[in-house]
């Protein structure tokens, strides 16, 4: 054997003698309290694509004893199925396991997006998340990736996830009229600025919900309109304007609490929505202390809680406008105030049994006793409506004063058509107050499929005939002329 080629042996098993030497397989950290640590726990890629391509971003993760740290797994949640593709201290894939850490020492995990934004929204979401998992000694902790697929406009941008963003414009008017859908993100405050969604227009909300270890909490994911604020939203019959979360898959279909709602806060005037959709929130609609909206062939379905919330409203108008699939009430008219429902249908389909229509004209002060409470006086009026589902009573009105202040619980309902028992314990003179109503028979038909939440009517309806004309209003919720003489309850007329 040649002295050169002896030589270059030794260098090797040198070299090999180095490498195993630096292994620290026998002297790893195998406490079970084992932590790592990130450079980040958001790895964030703030491009919006507009053409296929991709993106990479990197994090460290660190080992913090002073023995070698094992790291039994280093994946994706949604492992082949996800966006992202990782590279785990050098080895790809999109899980990596037994990847080891020197004593204090740390490593880079790359993780790579390819996005095609010309996907159907089914398939690619406006905002991409999927969470990293990372595995030693059985515990488990992560960090998120957050990706956007879609070419649209990212309100405020798409780094603004639990952040308040504030979109004023000196009392003038900012209208959403490209044609790219909107993607909130985050919590948008509308203030000294009329925001105007036109015909048509496609607002998504991203978030809602944020879950710790003791609850959940509600953060992200709200629209709130301030007092010199308002919200106009003008969509037609053929082009509604809609509002709801952002996660258009097929598994998100009719699932609520994607997004937490509308929230018309104190003293908020000139909000008005005509041909809008509002659904698959926490709660739809609220609207706060003297605020005003204007609600005109609107449909709000598909809530966690309630469709709609009224507190001490200052004045609330309603018409062909349809409410349910809510789980709790569908319409809460809390502490008083002025509202008016016209030709609408506000359905409690939802396995609940709890009233469709709750009022009421108090508020306590304190929450365990509620004495003393605070009167607001409530006027409410409903002509040609329809208050319907599955529970004994489904409305339900509760004066403060128990009956004994004149003035202050001032309710009047003409041709409804109405599903009560036990209000007229409380109310023995309802019905004085309540012109040609209906009593609702619950074995008969008065929707066409309420299993697919068709709320059309059925072919023999007792809604049908029993309205009367109003002045101003002409055509339902699908744009139908109704009957001069003798029209329908409720947002639909029968075809």
């Amino acid at each position: 054997m040649n002295r050169a080629f002896l030589s270059v042996l030794v260098l090797l098993a040198l070299i090999v003698g180095g490498i195993t030497s630096c292994r620290y397989s026998e002297n790893f950290y195998d406490r079970t309290d084992a932590m790592i640590e990130f450079s980040t726990d958001t790895l964030r890629f703030d491009t919006v694509f507009t053409t296929v391509g991709s993106a990479t971003r990197s994090f460290k993760i660190y080992n913090p004893y002073n023995e070698a740290l094992l790291l039994s797994r280093v994946g994706l949640d949604k492992g082949s199925d996800s966006f992202f593709r990782l590279n785990v201290n050098g080895v790809a894939g999109t899980e990596v396991e037994g990847t080891e850490i020197p004593p204090k020492d740390s490593i880079y995990v790359f993780a790579e997006v390819t996005i095609d934004p010309d996907m159907d929204l089914s398939i690619s979401p406006f905002i991409i998340e999927e969470q990293l998992l990372v595995e030693v000694n059985g515990n488990q902790q992560k960090i998120i990736l957050e990706a956007w697929g879609q070419n649209a406009n990212y309100v405020p941008s798409n780094a603004a996830k639990g952040r308040l963003s504030l979109l004023s414009c000196d009392l003038e008017t900012v209208i959403w009229d490209d044609p790219k859908p909107y993607v909130i993100y985050g919590i948008l405050i509308v203030d000294s600025c009329t925001l105007e969604l036109p015909p048509d227009c496609k607002v998504y909300v991203h978030g809602g919900v944020a879950f710790t270890e003791e609850r959940a909490t509600y953060n992200d994911g709200r629209v709130i309109v301030l007092k010199d604020g308002s919200l106009v939203a003008n969509g037609t019959i053929d082009q509604p304007v809609i509002i709801q979360g952002d996660r258009l898959e097929s598994e998100y279909e009719g699932v609520p609490a994607q997004w937490y709602g509308l929230q018309i806060f104190p003293e908020s005037k000139g909000n008005q929505l005509r041909h809008t959709i509002v659904k698959d929130g926490i709660t739809g609609i609220t609207i706060d202390s003297l605020g005003e909206l204007e609600l005109d062939a609107v449909e709000v379905s598909n809530h966690a809680t309630r469709a709609l919330v009224s507190f001490h409203v200052g004045q609330l108008n309603i018409k062909n406008s349809l409410f349910h699939s809510a789980g709790a009430e569908t319409l809460l008219v809390k502490y008083g105030g002025e509202v008016n429902i016209d030709y609408s249908t506000i359905a409690g389909y939802d396995g609940n049994q709890v009233a469709s229509l709750y009022a009421d004209n108090f508020r306590c002060t304190d929450e365990i006793f509620c004495s003393p409470i605070l009167v607001n006086p409530l006027f409410i009026n409903l002509r040609n409506t329809v208050i319907a589902g599955q529970s004994e009573d489904e409305i339900l009105f509760v004066d403060g004063t128990f009956n004994e202040e004149p003035n202050v619980f001032n309710y009047q309902l003409t041709n409804c058509a109405l599903d009560i028992d036990t209000l007229l314990n409380v109310f023995p003179n309802f019905f004085d107050q309540c012109e040609n109503c209906l009593t609702i028979n619950k074995s008969e038909n008065l929707f066409a499929d309420l299993d697919e939440k068709n709320f059309h009517l059925d072919t023999l309806s007792q809604l049908e005939m029993q309205a009367i004309p109003l002045s101003g209003i002409f055509s339902d919720l699908d744009g139908n002329l109704r009957d001069v003489e003798k029209p329908d309850i409720g947002c639909y007329e029968y075809q």
